[in-house]
């Protein structure tokens, strides 16, 4: 069974940091290339930083700079720390487990349920 379980979420105050992590289980959590959504009420969910299974990053404009992911393959967890957070952070955050079979190139992807993250004075 796959799990990609959260945490780190909460309360913090304009210019603050955070970092959340998430704890994969039941995947060969290497072979995967590891996200951070973020969804907004009233918007749609949007991809906010990617790691590779190589180790490339990519992150969305609204976040460079301030955001930095990171993945420890041993522990089979990533991370999203996030520095100067701002109120137009605030969201429901989710992990994302994804790749392309070499075999079929069927896309394979797993989500994790989500951590709240409020920014407010």
């Amino acid at each position: 069974q796959v799990q990609l379980v959260e945490s780190g979420g909460g309360l913090v105050q304009p210019g603050g940091s955070l970092r959340l992590s998430c704890a994969a289980s039941g995947i060969i959590f290497n072979i995967y290339d590891m996200n951070w959504y973020r969804q907004a009420p009233g918007k749609q969910r949007e991809l906010v930083a990617t790691i590779t299974r190589g180790d490339s990053t990519n992150y969305a404009d609204s976040v460079k700079g301030r955001f930095t992911i990171s993945r420890d393959n041993l522990k089979a967890t990533t991370y999203l720390q996030m520095n100067n957070l701002k109120p137009e952070d605030t969201a429901v955050y989710y992990c994302n487990a994804d790749r392309v079979r070499v075999t079929d190139r069927v896309r394979v992807t797993y989500w994790g349920q989500g951590t709240q993250v409020t920014v407010s004075s």
